[in-house]
Order: C-alpha cells, then structure tokens, then sequence
C-alpha cells in the first residue's frame, strides 16, 4: 500500500517513543467504521489519523522550572508563519505549526531520546491497550434545559398553554431571595474539552499512521485527539495490580 505524504514526511524524520509518564501522541479524528474479531464479531471502532507530531522544544528543570517536551502539529507553509514563530521552530526544521501542545513529565523522568526536530512514534500503544482520549467536542450554540440536561419539560396536557418546555423553579422565596450560581438553565451547549478514558486500542497501523479505537470519541471530523495512556492503567500498573 502507497503511503500518504505525511507520513513519507514522517519517516524522514528520526522517531522518538514518548513512553514518559503516560506518553502521547496527536492525531486527527478521520471517522467511524468498523472491523472484524477473529470470532465474527463486530465492533464500531473511531480512526484517529497519527499524523506527524514534531518535537519543538525540550523543556527542563534548569531553563523552566519543570521538565516537559513541546510537540507542534500540522505543519503550515512559511507564507502563513510569523517571522517569531519561524524562529521558534527553525531547530526542529519546519516553517511553522497550526498546534503546539505540551507534554509534562515528573522531575525523576529521563529526557534521552527526547531532541528537537524528532517526530513521535505511536509505537507506544498497542493493540489491546487502554488510552485516554482528550479532543474539544462539537459545538451546539445556545440550548434549552431540556437538550443540554435532557430534562423532562413539563406537563403536556390541557392548560399548561405554552410551557411544555420550561424548566420550573429555579429558585426559594424571599429567603434567600435570589438563584444560586450553577443551577443547570439554558446557555451555550458543547465546544469544551472532554476526555474519554479507557478506550481500548483495536489497531495500530504503523506503515500509514493510524490508530483505531473502540467506540465513539468526543469531538467531530477532522478535530485534533490527543491520545495518552490511561490514567487508570498507569495507577494500577505502578500499585502492582493488573
């Protein structure tokens, strides 16, 4: 199978394995499908584009106070970068990013391995491995309690005129005399940063860089996905239990 042109880009860069803390790696959500088990069965399963992710700047103690590598994605033209941004990842041998993102690892964490102008490897997850998917979710605009907490409405019989929508109370008499901050009413629905966890991995393609997850994920098409393993499963791993 031809491989894409991002991922030809990719392979003339030197990989690096983020296997740090709870590594990672970004991707772009491409869709849904689904595949096969050796049993028959069926799964629905979301493919997660791994294009290539740059390191463009290592982060220490010394210099930042913490240790951390900064990775930028989706590469841009040099026609669309600013001269300070050109300047900032003229190391790592791009033009430009329209993402940058960090990745933080503990004070006791190595960073050999980790240099600029390297690309993440996905190598890091396996098939059969739980991850944590991060992704900003679609946008709704402005919704009434009934959408956005799925609430009952009210009563839809005769004589309640126009009110088969409201929320009912949303408050207490004279005392305390006002509504409380966050009480569940209309406003803007969506367009916030959700993060699934223990999604298992169903396949990696390594040859053309895309990761296959079981389920849906937050976010719609063509949405950047940050993929780190699971919170869960590193806490456990490092208690000894399975």
């Amino acid at each position: 199978m031809e491989q894409k042109p991002e991922t030809q880009a990719a392979s003339a860069r030197e990989l690096a394995q983020l296997t740090r803390a709870r590594g990672g790696i970004l991707g772009i959500k491409a869709g849904m499908t689904q595949v096969y088990t050796e049993n028959g069965d069926s799964l629905a399963v979301t493919v997660i584009d791994l294009k290539p992710a740059v390191i463009t700047q290592v982060k220490t103690k010394e210099t930042d106070g913490y240790q951390g590598v900064q990775v930028g994605f989706l590469e841009k033209k040099a026609k669309s970068a600013t001269k300070p941004e050109q300047g900032h990842v003229k190391k790592s041998g791009a033009t430009g990013f329209y993402h940058y993102q960090e990745f933080r690892f503990a004070a006791t964490e190595s960073l050999e391995g980790l240099t600029v102008g390297k690309a993440l490897s996905a190598e890091f997850v396996k098939p059969g491995d739980l991850v944590d998917l991060t992704a900003v979710s679609k946008g709704k605009g402005f919704q009434g309690g009934m959408k956005r907490f799925h609430m009952a409405g009210g009563h839809k019989t005769h004589g309640c005129s126009v009110s088969h929508r409201s929320l009912g109370s949303i408050g207490q008499r004279a005392d305390p005399g006002k509504c409380f901050k966050g009480i569940k009413m209309p406003g803007q629905m969506g367009n916030v940063q959700k993060t699934v966890q223990n999604v298992r991995v169903i396949r990696v393609d390594v040859e053309n860089q895309l990761l296959l997850v079981h389920g849906s994920i937050p976010g719609p098409r063509s949405g950047i996905v940050t993929v780190q393993r699971s919170v869960k499963a590193v806490a456990r791993a490092a208690q000894g239990k399975k």
